[in-house]
């Protein structure tokens, strides 16, 4: 059986650039996006610029049947898909990313789609690989989740809650699955420089000012960390989790606001003067 790798979410932005990378190793890559015409364009991207197979599908994670389809059609080609990087999410923001969604505004039927997708739908693909890796050899998994599992942001308890489950659900599959050559682990990105983050302006949440290294995620840098876990470069890797933030997460708050502190307090002074 010859070897590829599936990304999910793979048309545009951090999917698309997971997808290169493995395409720049030489990598045959399978995308998918919830539309065809989109996925079929990325496809046909990769395929001209590194010369590997590609192909596009289109589905979405709540839609079992087709996922099950997808894997079936990649069999018929005489492919198994040896990594899995899982970048597809029902992010559930809403119209204005920069405030999410207030916690007594989202119903339960939302916040069970949005679990549905993220959790559900990426274990339904799990369960598909898993199969073919199991007997071909081994492969491994990559989540793409994100830094607000374990440092939430507000107005986001369904995503947040859906990610820390996809955490959870890694480990799982690493204790389980290890023995049959399969592994498992999470890439955390903080901030990342999308269409969406760019387009919010002065209403971005996070920038390069709150980090402590100056910085936010560019696609790069998380496809290198998938790169990183997908590949035979993390051999002895598994169940484990990769912050990508800036160090985001690591501080207790960003060094920034000692400055809006100090301009708050003169502010107060002016006033009593």
């Amino acid at each position: 059986m010859k070897k590829a790798i599936f990304v999910t979410a793979g048309a545009a932005g951090t999917g698309f650039a997971i997808a290169e990378r493995f395409a720049k190793e030489g990598k045959d890559v399978f995308v998918s996006a919830r539309k065809i015409e989109e996925a079929i364009s990325a496809a046909e991207a990769i395929s001209a610029k590194y010369g590997v197979f590609s192909k596009g599908y289109a589905f979405d994670l709540r839609d079992r049947k087709s996922i099950v389809e997808t894997f079936k059609d990649i069999d018929s080609m005489g492919y198994y898909v040896e990594t899995v990087c899982h970048n597809a999410a029902n992010l559930h923001l809403a119209k204005d990313p920069s405030k999410g969604i207030d916690f007594f505004d989202i119903t339960p039927e939302e916040f069970a789609e949005v679990l549905e997708a993220n959790v559900i739908g990426n274990f339904t693909i799990v369960r598909e690989a898993a199969l073919r890796m199991k007997e071909n050899g081994g492969g491994a998994f990559v989540f793409i989740s994100s830094n607000s599992a374990v440092r939430p942001n507000p107005n986001r308890i369904a995503y947040v809650t859906s990610k820390g489950g996809i955490n959870s659900m890694s480990k799982s599959i690493a204790v389980d699955l290890g023995k049959y050559g399969i592994r498992s682990n999470v890439v955390m990105p903080g901030t990342i420089k999308t269409a969406r983050w760019i387009a919010m302006g002065d209403k971005q949440i996070s920038n390069g000012t709150m980090t402590p290294i100056g910085d936010i995620s560019d696609f790069e840098d998380i496809a290198n960390a998938a790169w990183f876990f997908g590949s035979q470069e993390s051999k002895n890797v598994t169940g484990t989790e990769l912050m990508v933030d800036g160090g985001m997460s690591t501080q207790i708050y960003p060094e920034i606001l000692n400055k809006y502190r100090a301009e708050d307090i003169a502010r107060q002074e002016a006033t009593k003067k």
